[in-house]
């Protein structure tokens, strides 16, 4: 019998992997590095019957590292860096034995099937893979076909089943690309890292010189931090006024108006307004507008919205929020979590995603409507050909999450829901009032179909009126 190995990025993904194909009739043992586990069933592979083993690496399995003569700071002209010094892959973790690991469970098979994260750092560790593990494997007849790339966005039965019977081939152009962006992140972060400390050691009394380091990707961030600090630095808040009448009708109802001027920064001119508008009792309408206004459905969501809102609104750190979403991933309740488009392909199952929340306690009612009225289109947004929205992929409750992760589920599933929602229809009233020589409006609106709004959880926090804002004396 012929042997399969399928090799996925990280041990709970590869357990949720053999678990969906084996219909959870496996065997499972630790790898000899004591954190990889291996699944074992028997199954059908290409029309025939075969022995599966499933296991896993824990991210990349090599890194990139100049040889060892380069790594002396004393007698190396950081500026040889850039060219002269020489590469070499290392084992990304020695104390994992990765590589050893593979070669033991890779030795004399006849198949692989990756399952690496479907991403250009995926399709890296996949080639890391199988440099490990082909001198190893069972050497191929012929033309026959022994290499496999599995392409998946969520860890659901649908997904997984779908990935295994539509197996493609490892991308080495994305792999090279990464292997690129390696060497240059090494040459440029070493060289300068290590000139610039030098160059700073002894300088400045002051100066923690010990190492200095630089980097393509934190400069830039330094650089929004800093820019930041300063603006919060030079900010001087500045008072200002701001008139607010409160009027009254024979039935005793009362509202209140805003200011068409909304501020003044002068107390003294303020005084003036509210001095000549006190000394009126009465209030004019001046006229009266209705317009039928539409609040948007939100565009579909990626990561960098997700981490915004959590940011905001859930109070959850970023890294935070990663892990909770990539827990969330690998139990398979949303989709892979890395992703910048916010357009759904034509071909994505909406109502199939929709459908696993009809009989959830927390928004059954909602998804039951829409699946008997018909869904919306989702907002045209960006799609930049790597993996679909965030979308929940199935149903869960907050016992079953816990805490954090129930309120970023929660989110996910509602903002979901939302994007296939109608919009909301409203029609705003605004009335002109005159007291005197100034003027003031009132705005009120009216729902008409509410679309999202009784969907999506407003979970964006109240912002304060403004900074130094002081209110004068009511006019009434």
């Amino acid at each position: 019998m012929k042997t399969v190995l399928m090799v996925a990025e990280k041990p709970s993904l590869s357990q949720s992997i053999a678990k969906i194909l084996s219909r959870g009739n496996l065997n499972s043992r630790k790898g000899l590095n004591g954190v990889c586990s291996v699944h074992e069933y028997t199954g059908t592979f290409m029309g025939q019957s075969v022995r599966f083993k499933v296991t896993s690496v824990c991210g990349h399995v090599m890194t990139l590292d100049f040889i060892g003569k380069y790594n002396n700071w004393d007698k190396v002209d950081p500026a040889e860096l850039f060219s002269k010094a020489p590469t070499e892959k290392k084992e990304a973790n020695p104390k994992l034995n990765m590589v050893k690991f593979l070669q033991v469970e890779g030795r004399g098979i006849d198949y692989i099937v990756l399952w690496l994260d479907c991403d250009k750092e995926g399709e890296n560790i996949c080639f890391e893979v199988l440099d490990a593990i082909q001198p190893v494997m069972n050497i191929p007849r012929g033309n026959e076909r022994v290499i496999y790339r599995a392409k998946f966005s969520a860890i659901t039965d649908t997904d997984i089943s779908n990935a295994m019977n539509h197996l493609g081939e490892p991308n080495r152009n994305e792999a090279l690309s990464v292997d690129a962006r390696q060497e240059l992140d090494l040459r440029v972060g070493c060289a300068f890292t290590r000139f610039q400390t030098k160059y700073f050691q002894g300088k400045y009394g002051n100066l923690d010189s010990s190492l200095i380091s630089f980097g393509p990707c934190q400069t830039p961030t330094l650089g929004f931090c800093v820019e930041r600090h300063d603006k919060i630095q030079s900010f001087k808040p500045e008072a200002y006024w701001v008139l607010q009448a409160k009027i009254s009708n024979c039935a005793g109802d009362s509202m209140i108006l805003d200011w068409d001027r909304v501020r003044v920064f002068d107390r003294e001119v303020a005084q003036m307004y509210l001095n000549m508008t006190k000394s009126t009792r009465e209030t004019k309408v001046e006229s009266v507008s209705k317009k039928e206004k539409v609040k948007q459905r939100p565009q579909a969501l990626n990561t960098v919205e997700m981490l915004r809102v959590a940011s905001s609104a859930l109070g959850m750190g970023p890294q935070h929020t990663m892990q909770i979403a990539e827990k969330l991933y690998t139990q398979g309740y949303i989709s892979y979590p890395r992703t910048e488009t916010t357009q759904y392909p034509e071909n994505f199952d909406l109502k199939g995603a929709l459908r696993q929340q009809a009989n959830n306690p927390y928004w059954s009612d909602t998804v039951k409507a829409l699946l008997a009225e018909g869904i919306s289109r989702p907002r045209k947004g960006q799609d930049v050909g790597d993996h679909p929205p965030i979308t929940p992929m199935r149903s869960a409750t907050e016992a079953e999450l816990g805490s954090d992760g129930w309120r970023l589920y929660e989110y996910i599933t509602r903002h979901f829901i939302a994007t296939i929602s109608q919009d909301c229809k409203y029609l705003q009233t605004t009335i002109a009032f005159s007291i005197g020589m100034e003027h003031f409006t009132c705005t009120g609106k009216t729902l008409i179909s509410p679309g999202k709004s009784g969907t999506l959880v407003n979970v964006y926090s109240a912002m304060p009126l403004g900074e130094g804002g002081c209110m004068l004396e009511s006019a009434q």
